[in-house]
């Protein structure tokens, strides 16, 4: 034990910067361990020095958590998991005064005497520790620290008295929902605290508090170990509490501990009592206000020199008794007495038959009781951990994979999700254990993910249990002689005094022009006076509405359930529109901020999910030159182009940049260019709100409904609204784009001068009866011309036709009574049919011009083998022309061969 270093005694009441007072000399050093009480307290201290020095710095290791960077210099740990042996320059324990904790004492007390820094130890808490500590560390020097503030004692006040910024302390988890619902009944809400939280839902709970959101908070006594809140008053509604064992009063050093919380810096606070609590007696008020109390002469020990060689000797040895009169022996914690009834399990004794064995089991007997259902479960579940780790070296992977996976349900109540905290934080545990995994980063992750997603539901579930917005809009007092209560219900109808006035729409007020005599104006008034909390309180509903609870209109309008809270506005970038709120002027600057803020999140995460290749398009640095002007394209069309409008710039690209662009999903089309991703439904509704944005339209263009190749073309629809909607406009339908890229393949083949019939494929992949695909095919440029013939009627089924060898051999006369007419020729059915020829199209309706190749190249401008414009129509031999140079042809473009001939022509 190095005690070479300087070693300081910080004590003094709450309040008195102790605990900031060691990070700043701890932050003086070039490294320090500091332990702290709680895993709470040490994740605030945690991200408070990661503030100051950066997280590469910084460890955290609780039971729970760990944090440790390859360079880390300072560590912030629970007291347990303090590490051993680094040589730190600085160590500091804070609350030392838990020495004398029944349960945790001895860890404490070991900290105190062997806990040292190579330059400065520091000890921080209660002044009722001198004694001892002077006692067992003589060189010790001591630090007295004065309360930077007054705490003064206000007496007994009821719950419904109870005044904004307190906090309500209650000892069992019962006791605190109580409390917490009838404060929601009474004040409107209330956030709730307490150790068996996780630090995610605390941190939610608290922030909702300091956030003003909830002007009370119910806590357990884990509020008194250092948490910084702003609470002006706290109040005990219990002066006794369970200490593992049973029921005991608190002693005034304890109740001091918490009611410290109240009056932070150099503001002051109050305590008192509330409930079924007694009135505080003179003497222990004064105590407390005071900060006189008597010493702790006795603490609690454990001896930490284990003697592991079986499991007898290692239980002798964690029951040895002090010899320092300052000192008593801890009384029986969980993990030995979990260690003894495992030592008697036959199978556990066999294997226990060495030192590391031995070690092995300790380590497993020290994982904390977090689920608290019974000790036999306890030590049952030890027992496979144990016998799993001493025979594989770790836990398998899919026995670790069950326990977890069970866990792992957001559904239920407060209880139930409280409790399956409860079984996760011991595989939070478990996988922070160095060696006990195949793959602790995986574990760790996999543990930690599941606690953040119970946590996430259970500060849900508090805030939907524990907080009512409407009755703290009902008990607004107005400032008037005869106070009218106000109530918003849950349809937002206004009432004042029990007469309608109105209803509250999202955040704008309808009054009721005919609601008679409760159209006075002093009761307009009062409901405008109760509003403007309600304004806040919604607008803190609104602001932690999961986005699901959010949605936009395809007129650009933005809802929040069934209420108009905005509108989207075209911004400076297509994909970055801007929100336009629906928000009552007496409503306040800070709650149309509120509401902003909350739809430019949804729109810009809604932008982000949906367009994520066109966003990924638009950021990509490694396009250059023509390719990034062609993304830019892509990016002002919403992913979706008319090959029609960039032509030239499509031609331009070379076999590079149409690399680079298809890496990002974009398809060259003969009719259209486009990423089929952005066509599916949800793209197709937010490009379509986007598209009229920016073109600024008073009426935007509805999304076809999904799932359908062709719709009906719609009259009056502004230019371009086809392409947006993912379809071409042919005819009296349009065709799914995608979809007429694939009819193209079919169509490239087909002689296009001599014509040709309509394929079942082509008829099934559109959606269309012939008579609609005809329509389609002279809206893409071919002509159709109808006939009719006689149908071919199908052979009977069952018929088996005769071999072509054996046909051929048949006499003739054999043949002649099977195709003999009947006597009366029966009217054959006719059926109408369509012949399809090529036409030059209008640009729009034809890419670029491009007509389709098929087996026929017809000569627009003469006969086979001549070109208009020749001295006397001679004919031309184009064989005997010297070669040309071969032109790039377009790959993507199936008509690029055709396009070329045609230019050569003319």
């Amino acid at each position: 034990m190095n005690t070479q270093g300087r070693v300081v005694a910080v004590l003094g009441p709450t309040n008195t910067g102790k605990t900031t007072y060691a990070i700043e000399r701890m932050l003086g050093h070039r490294s320090g361990i500091i332990g702290l009480p709680l895993r709470l307290l040490a994740r605030e201290v945690y991200d408070r020095v990661v503030a100051a020095r950066g997280p590469s710095v910084v460890a955290l290791v609780t039971g729970e958590e760990r944090i440790v960077p390859p360079r880390a210099q300072y560590w912030i740990c629970t007291v347990e998991a303090m590490p051993e042996g680094m040589g730190a320059d600085f160590v500091a324990v804070d609350e030392i005064q838990l020495c004398a904790d029944p349960e945790r004492g001895h860890v404490f007390t070991d900290r105190l005497l062997r806990a040292r820094g190579l330059h400065e130890t520091l000890f921080m808490g209660a002044d009722t520790m001198r004694g001892t500590i002077a006692s067992l560390v003589p060189e010790a020097q001591f630090i007295k620290r004065e309360r930077m503030s007054e705490l003064t004692y206000a007496g007994q006040k009821k719950i419904s008295r109870m005044r904004p910024r307190s906090a309500i302390v209650g000892f069992s988890v019962e006791n605190v929902y109580a409390i917490a619902e009838l404060i929601r009944r009474q004040k409107g809400g209330a956030a709730v605290v307490m150790g068996a939280l996780s630090p995610r839902t605390r941190n939610a709970q608290v922030e909702m508090y300091q956030n003003g959101e909830v002007d009370y908070l119910v806590a357990t006594d884990a509020i008194g170990m250092g948490l910084n809140l702003d609470v002006d008053h706290v109040a005990f509604s219990s002066l006794s509490k369970f200490d593992g064992r049973r029921m005991r009063p608190l002693a005034p050093n304890e109740l001091a501990q918490i009611a410290g919380r109240a009056g932070r810096g150099m503001k002051d606070g109050t305590f008192g009592v509330t409930g079924d609590a007694r009135p505080l007696d003179d003497g222990v008020a004064r105590a407390i206000m005071d900060h006189q109390f008597s010493p702790q002469n006795k603490i609690n020990w454990r001896n930490p020199r284990l003697q592991f060689g079986s499991i007898p000797n290692l239980v002798k040895s964690l029951e040895e008794a002090p010899t320092d009169e300052r000192l008593v022996k801890a009384r029986e914690a969980d993990d030995l007495r979990v260690l003894k009834t495992l030592g008697e399990d036959a199978e556990i004794a066999a294997r226990c038959t060495n030192g590391p064995s031995v070690r092995l089991l300790w380590d497993v007997c020290r994982i904390p009781d977090f689920r608290g259902i019974s000790h036999a479960e306890h030590a049952n579940l030890l027992e496979i951990i144990y016998n799993y780790l001493h025979q594989y070296g770790s836990l398998p992977d899919d026995w670790l994979a069950r326990q977890i996976k069970r866990i792992d349900r957001k559904d239920g109540d407060i209880d139930a999700l409280s409790k399956r905290l409860a079984f996760i934080r011991t595989w939070t545990y478990v996988t922070q254990r160095k060696g006990w995994t195949n793959d602790e980063s995986h574990w760790r992750g996999e543990a930690r993910v599941v606690e953040d997603r119970l946590s996430d539901a259970l500060h849900a579930r508090l805030t939907e249990k524990f907080v009512d917005r409407r009755t703290s809009v009902l008990l607004r007092r107005l400032g008037q002689k005869e106070a009218m209560v106000a109530e918003v219900n849950e349809t937002g109808e206004v009432t004042v005094e029990g007469e309608f006035v109105g209803k509250l729409d999202g955040f704008r007020f309808r009054a009721d022009k005919g609601a008679g005599t409760a159209e006075s104006k002093t009761i307009k008034t009062a409901a405008l006076q109760a509003l403007a909390p309600q304004f806040h309180l919604r607008a803190d509903r609104f602001y932690n509405a999961p986005d699901t609870e959010i949605d936009f209109t395809e007129q650009g309008g933005l809802m929040w359930g069934n209420s108009a809270v905005g509108k989207l506005v075209a911004g400076a970038d297509g994909l970055k529109p801007q929100v336009e709120v629906f928000v009552d002027d007496v409503a306040g600057p800070d709650v149309l901020q509120k509401v902003q803020r909350r739809l430019q999140h949804f729109i810009d995460r809604k932008v982000a999910a949906l367009f994520e290749p066109l966003i990924a398009l638009q950021k990509d640095e490694a396009l250059t030159g023509l390719a990034r002007g062609f993304a830019f394209r892509m990016v002002e069309g919403f992913g979706v182009l008319p090959r029609a409008d960039i032509a030239e710039e499509v031609k331009s690209l070379d076999q590079d940049a149409r690399g680079a662009l298809r890496k990002h999903g974009i398809r060259f089309g003969q009719f259209t260019i486009f990423m089929p991703l952005l066509l599916k439904p949800a793209p197709t509704r937010l490009r379509l709100v986007l598209w009229s944005l920016v073109n600024g339209l008073s009426e935007f263009p509805e999304s076809p409904p999904p799932g359908l190749v062709t719709i009906p073309v719609e009259s009056g629809a502004p230019a371009g609204a086809d392409t947006m909607s993912g379809y071409r406009n042919a005819g009296t339908r349009a065709i799914r784009i995608d979809m007429l890229e694939r009819l193209a393949d079919m169509l490239r083949n087909e002689d296009s001068r001599g014509g040709f019939e309509a394929k079942a494929d082509m008829l099934s992949i559109s959606g269309t009866t012939l008579e609609q695909f005809a329509d389609l095919m002279q809206g893409l440029g071919y002509k159709a011309e109808a006939g009719e013939r006689a149908k071919v009627k199908a052979a009977p089924e069952g018929a088996v036709e005769a071999p072509a060898a054996e046909a051929e051999a048949a006499p003739s006369e054999e043949a002649a009574p099977a195709e003999a007419a009947p006597t009366e020729a029966a009217e054959p059915e006719m059926e109408t049919f369509y012949t399809f020829t090529w036409a030059r199209a209008p640009r729009r309706q034809n890419a670029g011009g491009d007509r389709p190749k098929g087996k026929g190249k017809p000569n627009p401008r003469g006969k086979k083998g001549q070109r208009d414009g020749g001295k006397g129509g001679k004919s031309q031999n184009f064989s005997a022309r010297p070669p040309k140079k071969e032109k790039q042809i377009d790959p993507d473009n199936p008509f690029a061969a055709a396009l070329m001939g045609l230019k050569n022509d003319s």
